[in-house]
């Protein structure tokens, strides 16, 4: 490993950086917290209003670490490199990527639109793409690092009504093991995880039925929470994991076993 860069941020030189996208709330907000908690200073990106991330700034800065909130669109190539670019500069390096920026447009195949199936792709697969092409010759120039791909169930299983949104997450998947493949040799490894049914503000108004419904397809019988998603990032980053790429690890309680 080379020596990592400290950037232009007032920080300690000795903490890794990571960057996590979409990170205002649930699964992402919990894996920025975690990291910090681990060690790490943290950058985080968001688009649309930058009050949230504000709180989450507030809330990592609170647990130790140096953080700060970009905004940007991640399906723009020309604004993630412009985005990466400026986390560099900030923070001299990245060495844990956690792609978790991702949006739904459910609905039946027959009557989704081209608009429908296309945003989701653009964001929660080309998203991703855009993000690791940007920082690859960072993670080559310092040979590791670490990158994980927000997948799902349904990118293993499909799910009726999420086209769209299935095959975004299947997507991410054989992006995930062909960019292990190709960075294993500088070190870097590459992994996904795919959560189940997670709970989340939309689950917490469920019907008492529905939930059952739910919980019924689950082995382990619960759903997860943000935190036991964070918990496997947190492990896929840790130097424990050196030797674990290529990898779609399920959190789902068993349902897509």
């Amino acid at each position: 490993m080379a020596e990592l860069k400290t950037g232009t941020l007032d920080r300690d030189a000795s903490r890794k950086v990571a960057l996590v996208t979409g990170a205002s709330r649930g699964i992402g907000r919990s894996t920025a917290l975690r990291l910090a908690a681990d060690g790490y200073d943290v950058a985080v990106i968001y688009v649309g209003s930058a009050e949230p991330f504000e709180e989450v700034v507030e809330e990592l800065r609170s647990a130790g670490a140096c953080a700060k909130a970009y905004e940007c669109d991640v399906s723009s190539s020309k604004e993630v490199d412009t985005c990466v670019g400026q986390v560099l500069d900030d923070f001299g390096h990245v060495w844990t990527l956690v792609n978790n920026a991702g949006i739904t447009r459910d609905g039946i195949m027959a009557r989704m639109k081209d608009s429908d199936f296309d945003s989701v792709i653009a964001v929660n697969l080309k998203g991703a793409f855009n993000m690791v092409r940007a920082l690859t010759r960072t993670f080559m120039r310092q040979r590791g690092g670490r990158i994980i791909n927000m997948s799902s169930v349904v990118g293993i299983m499909g799910n009726a009504g999420q086209v769209n949104y299935s095959a975004s997450k299947a997507g991410l998947i054989g992006l995930t093991k062909s960019v292990a493949r190709e960075l294993a040799s500088r070190n870097v490894t590459c992994n996904a995880i795919a959560p189940g049914f997670v709970e989340t503000a939309m689950t917490a108004g469920l019907s008492d039925a529905t939930r059952k419904s739910y919980e019924g397809q689950i082995p382990l019988g619960r759903m997860c929470v943000p935190e036991d998603i964070a918990a496997a990032i947190s492990f896929l980053a840790s130097d424990e994991a050196s030797l674990i790429t290529g990898v779609v690890l399920p959190v789902d309680g068993g349902m897509a076993m």
